[in-house]
Formats: structure tokens, C-alpha cells, sequence
């Protein structure tokens, strides 16, 4: 099988440098006119896969809209999953998870093991618990073609304080993730398998990203409060490795098909005057 990071470049190159959110929280919902229940939650999904499914390169489902809603939720998500693929999506899972041994290898096993129900191209990890404790999860992404997206400069403000901590080296707490992800990319062309998540509304980081060799994931654009424009601050000469991402900026525009098509050809537009042509 092809790695993740191979598919996602062609991805890039054929359909442009665009992440896409599906997140059906409650008054998104309601600004569809959709009940906040799992009839909603399936018209939502369905409807985003039918706008965006066959022309964004990456779809980044949220798994916790879906696990609200219990079992009925979880068999909605897999549905999503199932027509985003056929749709010839990318599927991002953003779960976020992380723990050690015999669980982080179960989450691996639920997310990046073809044989499993909600199977993804990629997700989304957190290091807290070190970076080392998520190699199960790497080591069957690159097993089965999968990626692994792990957070290291996140925009919530509450993440300072751990990520960017100093480590007994002289290095914050997010440098040595960043480095210890670039080992992972090391050789790996035209892009890696293994990336980072960096919030775009951050500013300047401050850190070495130039070495990652896999994709940078950039949430926080659109109704979080950055702009295409301000990819530049954060990523400087990383700038062809990120991947956009929009969730409410884009799923605003529903339920309506054409628009939402719409505001994702229209946020694509400026990612493409701002990133280096790929």
C-alpha cells in the first residue's frame, strides 16, 4: 500500500491544500434547522459528504459530535466514513487520543487497521504521555499506509503551559515533539506520514519546524480567527507542508450543497494565494 504521505501529496496536488471539519455540535444543528438528535446528526454528515466528498482533499470528521450520541452516533460516524472514502476523500479522524501499552494499541487497532469498522486514513494523537508511548499507533499507521497527525502547537490558550514548558535540554516541551516526529519522516518522499498539529491563530512560534518532513495540519482558520494570510507568520519557510484546515467557515454556509461547495472553493482560493504551488 501506498504511505499516507504519498496519498495526501497527490491529494493536495489534485484537489488543492484544504481540510474540510465535519463538526455537528449543537447549534450548528440549529443553524441548519436540523434537530439535535442522531436523525440530525446523520442529515448533517450526509450532507457535507455530498458537498465536499468528491472535491476536498482531506475531510476531518470529529469523533466526539458522534460519540454524543452513544452507539446510533458511532454507527453514523462509520457511515461517513464509509461514503467520504468512496467519495475519494482523504478521512482525518480527529480523536486526539494517546495512553501507553496495551491501549494505545488498541486505539491503533481502531483506527488504522483496515479490518476495523471506523478504519481512517489518518488521526489526530496527543504526546502528553511522551511521544515514544504513541509507537504502536505509528508503527501500524506505517504498516497499513496510515498517518498520524500528533499536537504540538495548539491555539487554545491553555496549551502554553505544557507545550511550551522548557525540558532539562534547554528545548520546550513542543520542540522535542517536533523533533522527535521529524526522526519518524527522515528519508520519507514526497512527504511523510507523520505529522503535526499547529494552530494557525498562534503567531510567531518561535520554534524549528523546517525539518518535520510530513504535514502540518493548521486548524483555527476561518471562525477561530485566523486568516490564509497569517499562515505565513506561523510556518515561514514551512510553508509547503501545511494543510489548511476550516470546520465553521465553510459548514456556516449549509445546509445549502452549493454554497457549501461554494465557501470551500472560496477558502481554497486564499490557501492557494498564500502556500507555494505544489
Amino acid at each position: 500500500m501506498e504511505s499516507f504521505g504519498t496519498r495526501l501529496h497527490r491529494a493536495i496536488t489534485e484537489r488543492g491544500p484544504l481540510c474540510v471539519g465535519i463538526d455537528p455540535h449543537p447549534g450548528l444543528l440549529a443553524q441548519w434547522g436540523l434537530p439535535d438528535d442522531v436523525q440530525g446528526l446523520d442529515r448533517f454528515s450526509r450532507t457535507v459528504v455530498e458537498a465536499l466528498g468528491d472535491r476536498v482533499a482531506v475531510v476531518k470528521p470529529q469523533s466526539a459530535f458522534f460519540e454524543r450520541f452513544g452507539s446510533r452516533g458511532v454507527a453514523i460516524l462509520e457511515s461517513t466514513i464509509r461514503q467520504l472514502r468512496d467519495a475519494g476523500s482523504l478521512v482525518l479522524l480527529d480523536v486526539k487520543r494517546g495512553d501507553i501499552g496495551s491501549t494505545v494499541s488498541a486505539y491503533a487497532a481502531a483506527y488504522l487497521d483496515p479490518s476495523s469498522p471506523v478504519y481512517v486514513d489518518a488521526v489526530t494523537a496527543s504526546p502528553y504521555l511522551g511521544v515514544g508511548s504513541l509507537a504502536p499507533m505509528f508503527e501500524l499507521a506505517a504498516e497499513h499506509g496510515g498517518g498520524v497527525f500528533v499536537l504540538a502547537l495548539t491555539s487554545n490558550p491553555e496549551g502554553a503551559a505544557v507545550q511550551r514548558a522548557v525540558t532539562a535540554d534547554g528545548r520546550t516541551v513542543a520542540q522535542t515533539v517536533i523533533d522527535e516526529i521529524s526522526q519518524l519522516n527522515r528519508g520519507a518522499s514526497p512527504l511523510g506520514s507523520f505529522g503535526l498539529v499547529v494552530g494557525a491563530t498562534i503567531g510567531d512560534t518561535g520554534h524549528d519546524l523546517s525539518g518535520v518532513g510530513g504535514p502540518l495540519l493548521a486548524p483555527g482558520l476561518g471562525a477561530q480567527g485566523a486568516g490564509a494570510a497569517d499562515l505565513r507568520t506561523v510556518f515561514g519557510s514551512s510553508l509547503a507542508s501545511v494543510l489548511p484546515s476550516y470546520s465553521r467557515e465553510v459548514l456556516s454556509a449549509g445546509p445549502d450543497v452549493a454554497a457549501l461547495r461554494a465557501a470551500a472553493d472560496r477558502v481554497l482560493v486564499d490557501c492557494r494565494a498564500v502556500l507555494p504551488a505544489r
